[in-house]
């Protein structure tokens, strides 16, 4: 029996590890708890998601939201370690590149337990961004090294991970993806803007430049902004929020499944996250990125993505440009059987004694 400790903290990595943990279930030889560490936590999430998505319900719950990056990371891990040393596991599971994966990451590989990292690799290369220093982190923890494409691939192999740990399984939100959403649909003229991260919210002259960008494309396009509450109450602390112009269709932040299906209807996404820049290609949606950098180049490689710096009026350009272009019809992230190709490498038993030994 492999006993497997999930580490979850963030809505994005629930809904990665909804695909992987179903499965997870119908294994015999395989059995997975889950812990949450609370780093994002709201009702929607924690009820009516799980219910959604058919999520396990975590075994351990830490709470520990609302704190700084420093003392939020440091309560994960002391909480986490006490887990640990009271229960034994053979593998700790993370995903991504939150702080509730870099506590995972630093206490596992502190207690010599074998750290698989689902979606290793990726690199924005701007240290700045909390994301990065996580990344890197907790793939140099890991000792074994699931990557969502030939560029995460690379990435490590440069940084020196030995090649026989690292294994192309293409992207889990694909397998999601595929499974739920279907492209035939009627296409609307609307332009989606979901936007959230620190490096816009953060600063005043950027988040006006991109209210001023809005407008301006309001008297063209119809928008639809489900509007995140961090950026609601950055929006009206800045005194910005009233500058929006009332065609601008603003909403509720919407449940994944609602996201993506909005998503499929849209003609174009204004977005500064990571995941949505991913599902943009699958769903072929022509997508402006608000950032400077991304870590998912093939959505750039593949011309469904831009990346647009909120200055001027770059972003009421690069729209009216791209509105009606089309991208390339290619599939960098795999074929849809991500969690499948996990559960294998998981269950081969040269492998795991390999790790398990390392």
């Amino acid at each position: 029996m492999i006993k497997i400790l999930t580490i979850l903290g963030s809505r994005p990595q629930f809904i990665k590890a909804s695909v992987l943990s179903n499965l997870l279930k119908k294994e015999k030889n395989i059995q997975e708890t889950i812990l949450h560490t609370g780093q994002h936590y709201d009702f929607n999430m924690s009820k009516i998601f799980f219910n959604q998505l058919k999520i396990p319900k975590p075994k351990y719950h830490l709470n520990t939201k609302s704190f700084n990056h420093g003392e939020m990371v440091a309560k994960m891990m002391t909480r986490i370690e006490k887990i640990l040393l009271n229960n034994k596991y053979d593998l700790v599971l993370l995903y991504g590149d939150t702080n509730s994966t870099i506590a995972g990451a630093l206490v596992s590989s502190k207690l010599h337990i074998p750290i698989v990292h689902v979606e290793a690799g990726l690199r924005s290369f701007n240290k700045k961004m909390p994301e990065e220093i996580n990344r890197i982190l907790t793939d140099h923890c890991s000792s074994l090294l699931f990557v969502p494409s030939l560029i995460a691939k690379k990435n490590l192999i440069n940084e020196g991970i030995n090649l026989n740990l690292i294994k192309n399984v293409g992207d889990i939100m694909f397998d999601l993806f595929k499974k739920h959403f279907h492209q035939k649909v009627k296409k609307t003229n609307d332009i989606l803007v979901t936007l959230h991260r620190a490096e816009i919210t953060n600063s005043k002259k950027k988040l006006l430049n991109v209210v001023e960008n809005l407008n301006n494309l309001s008297s063209i396009y119809k928008i639809v902004f489900p509007i995140h509450p961090r950026t609601l109450m950055v929006l009206k602390k800045f005194k910005l929020f009233n500058k929006l112009n009332k065609k601008i269709k603003i909403i509720k932040p919407l449940s994944y499944f609602d996201n993506i299906n909005m998503l499929i209807r849209s003609k174009m996404l204004i977005t500064d996250s990571g995941g949505m820049q991913k599902e943009s290609l699958y769903a072929k949606v022509q997508t402006i990125t608000v950032r400077d950098q991304t870590e998912w180049p093939e959505t750039i490689n593949s011309n469904w993505n831009r990346l647009v710096k909120p200055k001027y009026d770059n972003i009421f350009k690069i729209v009216k440009k791209n509105f009606t272009k089309k991208g390339k019809n290619t599939k960098p992230y795999g074929k849809g059987n991500t969690a499948n190709l996990i559960i294998k490498h998981i269950k081969n038993k040269k492998l795991f004694n390999k790790i398990k030994c390392s």
